[in-house]
């Protein structure tokens, strides 16, 4: 009996030491895991459709070289509206109280130009702080030949401009992402028909 109690009081503290090391391993790991869990959930992407079946004609003309406007859902009270004028489409974005802001993309490049038919919001706490669009481009050089970038715009009910224009990639859309989830980014200027940021 004697024996049996000293081999239990050799075990008890020793469980309990290493109990306590266990739990004390476990807690800082759900420590460290926290904050990377709190910044993954940050921002999220809703997208929208821009494709005519999705988007209500406005007004349109085949005047010329033709033009268009259409009229499209977005999120939280915001609309998109595509516009093209002589095979050259460019984006709006209207805020909730009905203010227009445009992208202009006809001043990244002068070429002929197509947006895709899906629009990415990019949400933090479900209120859109930055806009991800498409951009389909004919090179001066060759008009045969098509580069599709990605354009990221940042908006609030107040503003918009395009901040970032992403270059076709394996990571394109990982990197369109990251760059719109940047705050305070600068606006960019174009120099009108110029696509010296094209080529950067």
């Amino acid at each position: 009996m004697k024996t049996q109690n000293k081999k239990l009081s050799i075990y008890l503290p020793l469980n309990f030491l290493l109990g306590g090391c266990v739990r004390k391993i476990v807690s800082f790991i759900s420590f460290m895991l926290l904050p990377i869990t709190v910044v993954a959930a940050q921002n999220e992407s809703v997208y929208t459709r821009l494709d005519e079946k999705n988007c209500k004609m406005i007004e349109q003309s085949n005047e010329g070289g033709g033009w268009f406007r259409s009229e499209c859902e977005g999120i939280g009270g915001f609309k998109l509206e595509v516009t093209e004028s002589d095979l050259r489409q460019s984006i709006n974005i209207i805020s909730p109280s009905g203010e227009k802001f445009a992208l202009d993309f006809w001043r990244i490049s002068g070429g002929f130009s197509s947006v895709g038919a899906t629009a990415e919001w990019r949400l933090s706490k479900k209120t859109p702080v930055a806009l991800i669009v498409r951009f389909n481009v004919s090179q001066s050089e060759d008009p045969t030949k098509t580069t599709s970038y990605l354009v990221v715009a940042k908006i609030s009910k107040t503003a918009a401009c395009i901040t970032d224009m992403v270059k076709p990639s394996k990571n394109q859309n990982v990197e369109a992402r990251k760059l719109a989830d940047k705050a305070q980014k600068p606006c960019q200027k174009f120099n009108n028909t110029s696509d010296s940021f094209m080529r950067r």
